[in-house]
């Protein structure tokens, strides 16, 4: 488990409905400072907010990123891009966009604050998606999947050093990434809410809503079960 009492925090994707409320609830919590962390960081009314430029994508702008923040202790990797299309005849250009952003992002940010989390004993979000676990929605799919596994092996590498990794999976919640989707929508607060209290609990995965739960618990079923469209082959 980590405190969020005195904690340092960094959140990327800051400016989204997700990262806004990482940053809130860090502060409601405790946290004596957050970063701000995106591509084109904005201005907060509040002095422990420090906005701080960041591609995630870009291991130049990581590393400064680490020599600004070094004082972290918790690393919430929220970050990320949704491009609807498919896998067969979809853009190739469009999943190499999805990886680099949604798995290849986080992973040079854990590695380069790796560090820094040792030595705090701190703790490390990644953000992942409901659809870790659902096919069909594309090369966003096949990045979220690839960032549970990833999420995985990271806590198992950080476990010996006392950084606790969270997963948090989610499904549609309202934010702009979601605007288009006709489907209920999870309330930000709630989510986050979920996350950081998985965080000071010690929890290795937060399921934030009632259908992330059960799409986890389903993975065990047959495909056939899980994919009614395939029943009929």
């Amino acid at each position: 488990m980590t405190e969020l009492s005195g904690a340092t925090v960094l959140v990327t994707g800051a400016n989204g409905g997700l990262g806004t409320e990482f940053v809130r609830q860090a502060l409601e919590r405790g946290a004596t400072k957050v970063y701000a962390a995106a591509r084109r960081p904005r201005q907060w009314d509040d002095e422990r907010i420090v906005p701080l430029e960041l591609d995630v994508t870009d291991a130049a702008s990581v590393a400064r990123a680490v020599e600004l923040a070094g004082d972290t202790t918790v690393l919430v990797n929220n970050a990320g891009i949704l491009r609807p299309g498919r896998l067969v005849d979809g853009d190739v250009d469009a999943l190499r966009a999805h990886l680099e952003t949604n798995v290849v992002g986080p992973l040079l940010l854990t590695s380069a604050f790796a560090p820094v989390l040792r030595r705090a004993h701190g703790a490390l979000v990644n953000v992942a998606s409901i659809l870790s676990w659902l096919g069909g929605a594309g090369a966003y799919g096949v990045s979220k999947a690839a960032l549970w596994s990833a999420t995985d092996s990271l806590r198992l590498e950080l476990a010996d050093d006392g950084v606790q990794v969270v997963g948090a999976y989610l499904g549609y919640t309202d934010t702009a990434m979601t605007e288009g989707v006709d489907a209920p929508k999870n309330d930000p607060a709630d989510v986050v809410r979920a996350v950081w209290d998985g965080v000071v609990t010690g929890a290795h995965e937060v399921l934030a809503d009632e259908l992330t739960r059960q799409v986890r618990g389903s993975l065990g079923a047959p495909v056939e079960a899980r994919y009614p469209a395939l029943a009929g082959e």
